[in-house]
């Protein structure tokens, strides 16, 4: 028995014709002695990265998206995604594809012209399909000339896919044989639906994220004495340091370019937690952005200056809430000794 599978992108709302258009779909293929297996994408999202190993299975599918806003949606995108990185491209080769597309705004012809030129570049055999735009979804369902239609497109897809009738060839096809490539890592089909069922479990993706985190931690402990000798040896960060006088309800952070060594010293306050780096150009989400010269730094830093007073005589200048800089003078009382 021939076998057809249905994916399904959209939302699965009731006013939504394409679960129409696939239902009559089904009964005419069904009347055929066609096996017909339907896939809905939104009732398993993590499941979707497993689902091309369903496609061995067909003879033909059928791709139905519906078209609410923009394009074919995340759900069918999605499964087109994994069909590139994890199908088995020879299988998909000899795969006939109809696409039915229903719309209720504009942009139905794109939708379906996308999902032929996704089909064509994995390497699949696209046929005519459905596309139409509904206003009235109730009109639509119960009008018989429409009825009639998608019966004609579904026999002449059965004729299509049941003869394996040939389709002329496509520069999309030649043009992906020798530009494009799904992986730098040459996986065989097997290994590549082993790898898709691995991305699908939740509790394997949590571990190997616990373990990246766990290595990250070790090497940073590693690096960690050297990074804070590093630290300890610039002068300014020590200072800063050796000068906070933390408020726990204070949380800020500061990010002062310093002009002549061409980059960012970078403060950040939570309560009593102070972190103090460097980086190379200024944090732009930062509280307070400032830009001065290290003469005015140093004035700062040796208590003979403020960076308030040093901003009210224009020797700096600053971006954020004025109240801002006056804090920054109490958490960081560089005149006390």
């Amino acid at each position: 028995m021939l076998r057809v599978n249905i994916y399904y992108g959209g939302r699965g709302l009731i006013e939504d014709s394409t679960i129409y258009v696939m239902n009559k779909l089904t009964e005419v293929l069904q009347e055929l002695n066609v096996d017909v297996k339907k896939y809905n994408l939104y009732e398993d999202k993590r499941g979707i990265s497993v689902l091309p190993k369903t496609l061995k299975e067909a003879d033909a599918i059928i791709l139905a998206a519906s078209v609410e806003w923009f394009g074919i949606g995340g759900f069918l995108q999605q499964f087109l995604d994994s069909c590139w990185l994890y199908g088995d491209k020879e299988k998909i080769r000899s795969l006939y594809m109809m696409p039915v597309v229903i719309s209720t705004t504009y942009g139905e012809k794109d939708a379906q012209c996308m999902l032929v030129k996704a089909w064509e570049t994995l390497g699949g055999l696209p046929c005519n399909g459905i596309c139409a735009y509904v206003a009235d979804y109730t009109e639509f369902e119960t009008n018989p000339d429409y009825a009639l239609l998608i019966e004609k497109e579904a026999e002449s897809f059965y004729r299509t896919f049941s003869k394996k009738r040939k389709i002329f060839p496509t520069s999309t096809n030649a043009v992906c044989e020798n530009v494009m490539r799904s992986s730098s890592i040459n996986l065989t089909p097997q290994e590549s639906e082993q790898l898709s069922m691995y991305v699908s479990d939740d509790k394997y993706v949590k571990k190997q994220k616990q373990d990246i985190e766990e290595l990250t931690q070790m090497f940073r402990g590693m690096l960690g004495n050297g990074e804070e000798e590093e630290k300890n040896k610039d002068p300014y960060i020590t200072a800063i340091t050796d000068h906070f006088y933390p408020s726990p309800d204070i949380s800020l952070s500061y990010s002062l370019y310093l002009q002549d060594m061409g980059k960012a010293l970078v403060i950040q306050v939570d309560g009593r937690e102070l972190d103090c780096f460097y980086q190379e150009t200024e944090k732009a989400d930062a509280d307070v952005v400032a830009k001065l010269n290290q003469k005015i730094f140093d004035n700062i830093v040796a208590g003979t200056a403020t960076l308030q007073g040093s901003f009210m005589a224009g020797m700096i200048t600053a971006k954020g809430e004025f109240k801002h800089l006056r804090t920054f003078d109490i958490l960081f009382r560089f005149a006390e000794n």
